[in-house]
């Protein structure tokens, strides 16, 4: 037999050996895209202090994914998400941008009618079921999300608390605030909390058109958290927090009177929408300007970026259109110097989805949560080690998609009145 030929033996033989390679290649030339196809869309309301509105997501091989959407105010949300079903069931899963971008058009409800429009006027029901399929990707993919996002750029994520002073005029309060806020089992280091005032009260009770201080106020103000950084020290973080209530020059006034405790940053002193008076504020300010919770998708922050109005922007992912959306926030705001950090009123789920979320952003500050506090909301979430450690939040490596699930115990006995376990 001369050497260019082969026996059939010979050539079975070494086909063997090169099988595992040419398996490889064939996940290669065969991907999964369009192998799975989006089976059933539910959602459940839980209730506690707040409503947390959860969405599932299943694909016809029983894989699912699970999200938040926003929860109080939650009114319309569940529903809004059960009317967009019929234009999701059948999509591929692993196809997020697509779905989301085209997400209610040309569909029909479950009431029937055609969805003509995009349901981006929809973001609180868009925003749930976009990162319920990041979950669902990543579980079919067999990778986290964070790395579906583009990687790891760190391993934990700083959290910080509403822990707050009875009377922040009063030292003695104030201390006791701080030697509580020490013992926290989460090991919280960072704390936002606003501030009381009675200039906006008249005979008849609040009057809530005003937004000024009185010269009186915003000295107490001033007062009011620099007993809070004696109390604490400097190893804490303080956020001064508003709710868009005042007019340009008393957010200066603020401005001007807490710089001495240097906070992390003031979070929303004006009207929500961007405006030129964010620019003369962030100018006029030697304490970084934060804003960002309300605003919705690229378009909420555009001018906000562009124009620097704001030092730190403060998404809240059930608001801006989930994952994908919010990290070209990220990316945008990154080409001009801008951090984010992230608002989350949410349960223990979306504390965790958003972190998750943080672990691929390059420029990040902290994460708000409302729980780590004991009792059930920590329980939510089937997790196997410790959820917040020393004032952080650990970032999935190892698992698919989030890498936790409900615990469904816990989830029952707490979903609101007339709910059901995924109805």
């Amino acid at each position: 037999m001369s050497r260019n030929e082969i026996t059939r033996r010979g050539f079975l033989g070494r086909a063997a050996g090169l099988a595992p390679f040419l398996a490889g290649y064939k996940l290669l030339a065969a991907p999964d895209k369009g192998r799975y196809r989006i089976r059933d869309v539910q959602a459940m309301v839980i209730s506690g202090p707040r409503t947390y509105t959860l969405v599932k997501i299943t694909a016809d091989n029983g894989a699912y994914g699970i999200g938040e959407a926003y929860g109080s105010p939650a009114i319309g949300t569940k529903e809004q998400i059960l009317d967009l079903k019929p234009g999701l069931t059948g999509k591929d899963p692993l196809e997020i941008d697509a779905i989301y971008t085209n997400l209610g058009e040309g569909g029909k409800s479950l009431s029937g009618t055609r969805t003509d429009g995009s349901a981006h006027s929809l973001m609180r029901a868009a925003s749930g079921i976009e990162m319920a399929l990041w979950d669902l990707s990543g579980r079919l993919l067999g990778q986290p999300v964070t790395t579906l996002l583009g990687g790891h750029f760190r391993d934990r994520v700083r959290v910080y608390d509403h822990a707050a002073p009875r009377d922040m005029l009063d030292k003695a309060s104030c201390r006791e605030w701080a030697a509580k806020v020490k013992e926290d089992r989460s090991g919280f280091t960072a704390h936002k909390f606003g501030f009381p005032h009675t200039s906006q009260a008249n005979d008849s009770g609040r009057d809530t058109g005003n937004r000024v201080l009185s010269t009186k106020e915003i000295i107490d103000v001033a007062r009011g958290y620099e007993n809070c950084r004696e109390a604490i020290g400097w190893d804490h973080d303080i956020m001064v927090h508003c709710h868009w209530e005042y007019d340009l020059r008393t957010s200066i006034q603020i401005a001007e009177a807490v710089e001495p405790i240097k906070p992390l940053w003031l979070e929303d002193p004006l009207p929500v929408d961007y405006s030129d008076s964010w620019n003369r504020l962030v100018a006029s300010s030697r304490v970084p300007i934060c804003t960002g919770e309300n605003l919705e998708r690229r378009q909420g922050f555009k001018d906000f970026i562009i124009h620097q109005g704001a030092d730190i922007l403060n998404p809240d992912l059930r608001n801006t259109g989930g994952f994908l959306e919010t990290k070209r926030i990220a990316d945008m705001a990154d080409m001009f110097g801008l951090p984010m950090c992230n608002h989350n009123t949410g349960s223990q789920l979306h504390t965790w989805a958003t972190c998750q979320w943080a672990g691929a952003i390059r420029d990040y500050i902290t994460c708000e949560t409302v729980t780590g506090q004991g009792g059930w909301m920590d329980q939510l979430l089937a997790l196997d080690g410790p959820y917040i450690e020393g004032g952080f939040l650990r970032v999935n490596r190892d698992k698919p998609g989030l890498g936790v699930d409900l615990n469904p115990d816990v989830a029952k006995a707490h979903l609101a009145p007339g709910e059901n376990w995924w109805g």
